[in-house]
């Protein structure tokens, strides 16, 4: 584990620690015990916390999911993060999420490392990179591009996770705290487009079509857009994607369509 993350990780524990976040549960009256569940170990926590979600009783899982996140379950910290991330079956705290996020990324050994874990370390590094991409005010943490870079990268190289190849190939694009380098974005836009990332598709598709900092390939660039909006369905988070393939398809000429639906065939083909 870096020690940087050592430090960030040290110095979040101290913050969080204070009366502001004595609301997880309510004082008892003095010489009367809380009623708190029994786990034989973290796992057999876990265990409990996942049937517990399986039946629809979130609120009693929560407590199982903080003993086995304790307890250093990977799971239980990335399922805890999300929840509060999304404010499911928990007050929405990001702080709190970042923090389960933070003890992933900092708890990672890659020499002891199971293939299960993988996603979820992977998935850690982007979640703690797009918090430091955007700072997180509850904290006090200021945006931080270069951090954001380093553990996009990690998880990119490392692990191949698309989505940390999509957020690494946008500051690429976007150029700040990091030169500009459209050719890098599209080597990682590419690389995630071929798993199938429907974002990485899109952005990968606009860049061929319109050839802004590489060079022009419209019939692949469509083709790439096609796949996009065809994932992207009728959610309205996705309608960047619908506009992007609307705008290249009305200035697309005939060649273009049918070089997209050859290549298009052949994409499909190789799946």
């Amino acid at each position: 584990m870096r020690s940087f993350e050592k430090i960030i990780l040290l110095s979040l524990c101290v913050s969080l620690s204070g009366p502001a976040f004595a609301l997880d549960g309510s004082e008892s009256p003095a010489g009367v015990s809380p009623q708190m569940p029994t786990f034989k170990n973290s796992l057999h926590a876990l265990n409990e916390a996942i049937l517990g979600l399986r039946t629809g009783d979130a609120a009693s899982s929560v407590e199982a999911l903080k003993y086995a996140a304790a307890g250093g379950q990977s799971l239980a910290q990335r399922k805890l993060a999300r929840m509060y991330a999304a404010g499911e079956g928990v007050p929405h705290d990001d702080a709190k999420a970042y923090e389960y996020f933070l003890q992933i990324v900092t708890n990672y050994d890659e020499d002891n490392i199971s293939r299960r874990e993988i996603g979820i370390i992977s998935s850690a590094y982007v979640a703690v990179g797009i918090y430091a991409l955007n700072g997180l005010p509850q904290i006090k943490m200021k945006a931080d591009v270069f951090r954001a870079y380093e553990l996009f990268q990690f998880a990119a190289s490392t692990f191949g996770d698309p989505n940390a190849q999509y957020n690494l190939a946008r500051i690429y694009l976007d150029g700040v705290g990091i030169k500009r380098d459209p050719r890098q974005a599209a080597g990682w836009l590419v690389l995630a487009a071929e798993k199938n990332h429907m974002e990485s598709q899109a952005l990968l598709g606009n860049l061929l079509f319109t050839g802004q900092g590489v060079q022009r390939q419209r019939s692949k660039g469509l083709m790439y857009l096609t796949l996009a909006v065809e994932s992207a369905g009728d959610d309205p988070k996705h309608a960047w994607v619908v506009d992007l393939h609307d705008k290249a398809l009305k200035v697309a000429n005939d060649g273009d369509r049918q070089g997209a639906a050859t290549l298009l065939t052949d994409y499909v083909a190789r799946r």
